[in-house]
């Protein structure tokens, strides 16, 4: 499963419609069958056309969080899901897989302001693949959150949180899992012991240079940005810093965890 807000909020054009399509493509070649959700026409969809992800990138979409959900199908707003929407989405769905850039979490500098991700983590049986957290969000807050919820932190292949633009953020995952036949048996018997949401840390494919640096400087930027226009704007600040590097590794890691979700997914499906 895939969520849209990247496509609605998160990338400009042309890179959303790129991380969007690049994702479906990369499900497809695993073998699996991608569902993009989306809130449009007043209904919740599990899987939209090349038209919808058109309509949702042209602008004049709305970010839609798991609270939003209700209001936006009554007022039958086209809607863009956050993690939190599309987990919800996905439980509702019986779908257990989702892919993701980065999931929200704890703003620096601002503990009070949690992401709804978090808490969605803790009620939706779903494996969330990402590369951690945005790099914008205070890391070792956002574990201790997930820890405090009861939410697994697996690292795939790794020992350390990634923190989105680089695979180093010096935060442990709470246990490392190797490859896709390792994943799918973590993530079975997690579920079997209880667990709801899982987050699957996947390291980057490449590293931007400085990331950390310019995160901090985007937050010092923009520190009296507050509410639901924080994340984009933090997150086009570094696009600015960085020279548009950010956004090409941004559309390669959403991609990247898109296909290896669809790899533990077939892995875990041939085990039943």
């Amino acid at each position: 499963m895939l969520e849209t807000s990247i496509v609605g909020q998160g990338l400009p054009s042309p890179h959303n419609l790129a991380a969007a399509h690049g994702s479906e493509a990369a499900i497809r070649d695993e073998g699996g069958v991608p569902a993009t959700v989306a809130v449009l026409n007043g209904k919740l969809r599990v899987g939209v056309n090349d038209a919808d992800l058109e309509q949702i990138a042209a602008g004049g979409s709305v970010k839609v969080s798991a609270r939003d959900l209700g209001p936006a199908i009554a007022r039958r707003t086209i809607g863009a899901t956050t993690v939190a929407a599309t987990a919800r989405a996905a439980a509702m769905a019986g779908i257990r897989f989702l892919a993701t850039g980065g999931i929200g979490g704890v703003h620096r500098g601002h503990p009070e302001d949690q992401s709804a991700d978090l808490e969605e983590l803790a009620r939706s049986p779903v494996a969330v693949f990402c590369a951690g957290a945005k790099i914008i969000l205070d890391l070792h807050l956002t574990l201790e959150r997930l820890e405090s919820l009861a939410v697994p932190v697996l690292g795939y292949g790794c020992d350390e949180f990634p923190a989105f633009y680089t695979m180093h953020s010096g935060c442990p995952v709470s246990a490392r899992v190797d490859g896709a036949e390792g994943a799918a048996q973590t993530l079975r018997a997690a579920w079997d012991m209880g667990s709801r949401g899982i987050v699957v840390a996947v390291p980057p494919p490449a590293e931007l240079e400085g990331a950390e640096k310019m995160a901090r400087q985007a937050a010092a930027d923009l520190q009296k940005v507050s509410g639901a226009d924080v994340t984009p704007r933090l997150l086009a600040r570094i696009t600015e810093l960085s020279g548009g590097r950010s956004l090409d590794l941004n559309v390669a890691l959403v991609i990247n965890n898109a296909r290896i979700a669809a790899q533990v997914a077939r892995a875990f499906g041939s085990r039943v």
